[in-house]
């Protein structure tokens, strides 16, 4: 592609790749669309929780490999933990290159500051089940793949797609008021340390909001993810969007884009981490 959108910071989240939601092919295109300055990977990248049942498509290896790519020219990547991928918060601190692990991050935006993290410690579920946390991402993993087929049958038919799984989640986080109580509460938190920006990821819910506080102005911020929203969060010229995957502003893209691809072997991830990706693939 010849043109690339130049972005400041990209910040994705929720991308969960090793499971069958994970829109991988649809990712790939997008990051091949841009030319960022620095990445913020704000958890949940990688799905270590599922990893014991060995799926993980060729696609989901052109997504690293891209990330990898951009490492190499020295665009500075940031890997904040997620629950998903809390395995690596044992090694917060770990740096290579232009690469490092972090559980937080706090960047000066001109005369602001962003305070980034993934959001999970704000989960009554993660904080106190835990084990309840894993089952229920296995029970949505399985309510993708029905969604799916689903799906190809409502196509089929010429009726519109439907999202099981949003609807089920839509519904439960109704009821308990959890998306409002995590926004405030991010908020509320950033306000008293003096944060002008909060950027969060783990709810799936893509947002912008601006919110009044005592303190301030306090903008909260969340990149949604790449299972349902197809979203990520952009930072450009002093400014923060959300970007939303369009299928149709890749199709030409994609019909004239030839491409060689070689995967990342074990051998290959091991020559870039090292001992890192030893403990990983030894301790999942």
């Amino acid at each position: 592609m010849s043109h690339k959108r130049k972005i400041d910071i990209l910040v994705l989240s929720d991308i969960h790749l090793g499971t069958y939601g994970c829109k991988a092919n649809e990712l790939l295109q997008y990051l091949k669309s841009i030319s960022p300055k620095r990445v913020i990977l704000n958890g949940d990248i990688i799905d270590m929780w599922q990893f014991k049942k060995r799926y993980w498509p060729i696609s989901h290896t052109k997504v690293l490999k891209h990330l990898f790519k951009w490492m190499s020219r020295g665009i500075p990547v940031d890997y904040i933990t997620g629950n998903h991928d809390e395995a690596l918060r044992r090694y917060a601190g770990f740096k290579l290159g232009s690469f490092n692990i972090v559980n937080k991050k706090i960047l000066k935006l001109d005369d602001k500051k962003a305070w980034i993290f993934h959001g999970d410690v704000f989960d009554v579920t993660m904080k106190f089940s835990p084990w309840l946390a894993k089952l229920g991402a296995i029970g949505y993993d399985f309510l993708i793949i029905t969604n799916n087929l689903i799906n190809h049958i409502s196509l089929l038919l010429g009726k519109e797609r439907l999202s099981l799984s949003k609807k089920v989640k839509d519904n439960v986080k109704q009821a308990l008021k959890y998306i409002s109580r995590f926004e405030e509460t991010a908020v509320e938190i950033a306000s008293k340390n003096q944060y002008d920006y909060v950027v969060c990821g783990h709810i799936h819910k893509p947002e912008i909001r601006e919110f009044h506080t005592p303190n301030g102005e306090v903008t909260y911020l969340n990149s949604g993810d790449w299972i349902e929203n197809l979203s990520s969060l952009e930072y450009v010229k002093g400014r923060w969007s959300i970007y939303t995957y369009d299928k149709s502003a890749f199709l030409q893209i994609e019909n004239t884009l030839v491409e060689e691809e070689k995967d990342l072997s074990e051998k290959s991830l091991k020559e870039l981490f090292g001992s890192l990706v030893d403990d990983i693939l030894n301790n999942n």
